[in-house]
């Protein structure tokens, strides 16, 4: 199977600029070893805030793994995140649209054995109490296309640091955890890939486990720190 080299931009990430993120902030991750080892792999992220890509990119690195995201087309339209992106070759989506092309590049990394990074709610999560809302089909569409599962990946801490609304609180050591849970294997259901009500109904499955790993993560988050 055919590999992409590891592109300029993603190693200046992994070595200049995620060491001191993770020194200033506390990530924790549990259920590391659901993250495959080897061959493609779709992980399903819940959205708190923009500081995800770096704890849930953390988590793959973690696992041994490069991780690819899909990413909203405006960060791209922006000079110097968007050379960022391009180079380290992130997927741009445009949102609001029905372009497959998104879903034709996870598809051809997965080809690859790549892992395939996905927010299925599309924006980080309007709720007050901060848990998912309703997804979008692309994840689920994405695994019937490949035959590859969905390993959901939950985070809880990182809503307090930057949201739309701006910075949040940068308190140094702030606990960022993440969850990964057990795969969702949808391959018995290929033959129902053209049918919305039955792929709604799958990513309503795939939020519904996220809900529950977020809530599990939100019980025990220390308290000092909610």
């Amino acid at each position: 199977m055919a590999r992409r080299r590891p592109e300029p931009w993603y190693q200046f990430c992994t070595k200049v600029v995620v060491p001191p993120v993770r020194l200033w902030f506390k990530f924790r991750v549990e259920g590391l070893e659901r993250i495959p080892r080897q061959g493609p792999a779709i992980i399903a992220c819940n959205h708190l805030s923009y500081l995800d890509p770096f704890s849930n990119g953390c988590a793959v690195i973690d696992a041994g793994r490069r991780p690819r995201f899909l990413a909203k087309q405006e960060l791209f339209d922006t000079f110097l995140v968007g050379s960022a992106l391009r180079g380290a070759g992130q997927i741009p989506v445009a949102r609001g649209t029905k372009a497959v092309t998104p879903l034709l590049r996870a598809k051809e990394a997965l080809d690859l054995g790549e892992v395939v990074v996905i927010y299925p709610e599309g924006t980080v999560t309007k709720r007050e109490d901060h848990l998912p809302m309703e997804g979008r089909t692309g994840t689920v569409r994405l695994s019937l296309m490949s035959g590859v599962p969905i390993t959901p990946m939950a985070s809880w801490g990182s809503q307090g640091v930057w949201q739309k609304s701006g910075k949040g609180s940068l308190r140094y050591g702030r606990p960022v955890w993440t969850m990964t849970g057990e795969p969702l294997d949808f391959s018995a259901r290929v033959a129902e890939r053209d049918d919305r009500d039955a792929v709604k109904e799958m990513t309503a499955q795939l939020m519904a486990r996220l809900t529950d790993m977020v809530n599990d993560l939100r019980q025990r988050y220390p308290r000092s720190w909610s």
